[in-house]
């Protein structure tokens, strides 16, 4: 079926991407580097213009297509022959039926945890920002830049090493050092910058308008339209896997809010195309009792989000002042769902609780998800009855300082009366 196809005439090849929309007054623009509304000053996202194709067709073609998001190429703003291109292949990461966590939570129905630890820099930001390099490409940037709490620093270093190229990003000055180090091992330029992330997006925001950035493609600003829609492909991934059927819950982590709003931009859209049967169906955020404005907004019943100062070892989350945190409380509120938090204390407990039901060490922001998850079962807001996903959107190496208290449990002499005295032969 068709969605969105009156949008004014675009030179670039984006695919089904079809023109620039605004979500507050739905003013359309050429596709091209926006991302504010020149009408009212809301945010840019993409409009489609999907075809007539049936969603048998469709359905078999992506089951047919690469083990990657690009096998929903023909749903992304991206061109039809994107997987001959450079880039770093990611997503159709593990949904992991995570039973022993289930159980140990009260579980009654299946609960899942979609890994994107897996991915080719160990975070979900590969996904957005391979799309968001695929519109760098049709504009001719040919620098890459973005402002990063970390995992995206990483993913924009890796991806425009694979695609030929420059990238300088910027970061706040204290971030993990594993994150730091894996910003840095891919030769572009990494830059720290004293001040918080909120610091660091105001300083890109004035470089864009500047000279000293042209050519610039920030993915998270001026691509920001394009880099969203990298997020759908988790609500794709996760329908697929389920066998084409939405989950009942999903727990998703709020740093910008872009995500969670991307992955119900994307179960909407499957049910719109035909892929997936209509139902009901609950979206609940995650945030860090350290940096929790949307949480707050939420319990508060407000509508607008008060930005804090940031304070949590969840610095990947760590963003003050949430673009998309009011598009987040219209979805919790929509769906039925909720916005919750949990502190420093309840986030390294939940990466050690993952860790030690399913064997997935995740960063501080899975622990900040899977913290709301037992939060919002033993207050009654998450049903255990119905089928539900947590993201873990990256991997626990990056944040070993998190867990640093673990470690060897005996230190013997080797020998097997050693062995045995350490109380070790019935482990």
């Amino acid at each position: 079926m068709a969605i969105d196809t009156a949008a004014p005439v675009s030179t670039v090849d984006l695919g089904p991407a079809a023109a620039l929309s605004c979500r507050e007054c739905g003013t359309r623009f050429p596709l091209g580097p926006s991302f504010a509304c020149l009408e009212c000053f809301g945010p840019l996202e993409i409009a489609y213009d999907f075809g007539s194709e049936g969603a048998e067709a469709l359905r078999k073609r992506i089951e047919s297509g690469p083990a990657s998001i690009w096998r929903y190429a023909p749903l992304l703003p991206v061109p039809a022959d994107v997987a001959t291109k450079p880039n770093l292949n990611p997503g159709w990461t593990p949904l992991v039926k995570a039973d022993n966590l289930g159980r140990e939570l009260g579980f009654t129905a299946q609960l899942h945890i979609k890994d994107d630890s897996g991915n080719p820099t160990h975070s979900f930001k590969d996904r957005v920002v391979a799309c968001a390099i695929e519109a760098a490409r049709a504009f001719g940037f040919t620098t890459l830049s973005c402002s990063s709490t970390g995992n995206l620093a990483g993913a924009v270093g890796a991806a425009a090493a694979r695609a030929g190229f420059k990238s300088c990003v910027f970061i706040p000055h204290d971030l993990e050092q594993g994150k730091v180090v894996m910003a840095g091992v891919y030769g572009g330029e990494l830059v720290g910058i004293e001040g918080n992330y909120d610091d660091v997006n105001r300083f890109c925001s004035e470089l864009i308008g500047d000279p000293a950035g042209e050519g610039w493609g920030f993915v998270n600003v001026n691509l920001r339209p394009y880099y969203g829609e990298g997020s759908k492909t988790l609500a794709y991934e996760i329908c697929e896997q389920l066998g084409w059927r939405l989950p009942e819950q999903i727990v998703i982590p709020i740093a910008s809010g872009s995500q969670l709003t991307k992955i119900d931009k994307g179960l909407r859209e499957l049910v719109k195309l035909g892929l997936v049967e209509d139902r009901p169906y609950k979206i609940f955020g995650a945030q860090a009792e350290g940096c929790s404005p949307v949480s707050a907004a939420f319990k508060a019943g407000h509508d607008v989000i008060r930005p804090v100062k940031p304070d949590t070892i969840a610095k990947s989350l760590a963003i003050g002042n949430p673009a998309d945190g009011p598009y987040v409380l219209d979805i919790a509120r929509r769906t039925g769902g909720a916005v919750e938090d949990v502190t420093d204390v309840e986030v390294v407990a939940a990466i050690k609780l993952l860790a030690r039901t399913e064997g997935i060490f995740a960063e501080t922001a899975g622990g900040v998800t899977v913290g709301v998850l037992k939060k919002l079962v033993e207050t009654g807001q998450l049903d255990p009855a119905k089928e539900t996903v947590a993201i873990n959107t990256g991997d626990g190496l990056k944040t070993l300082d998190a867990v640093s208290d673990a470690g060897m449990t005996a230190v013997i002499r080797p020998t097997l009366a050693s062995f045995r005295d350490a109380g070790l032969a019935s482990a």
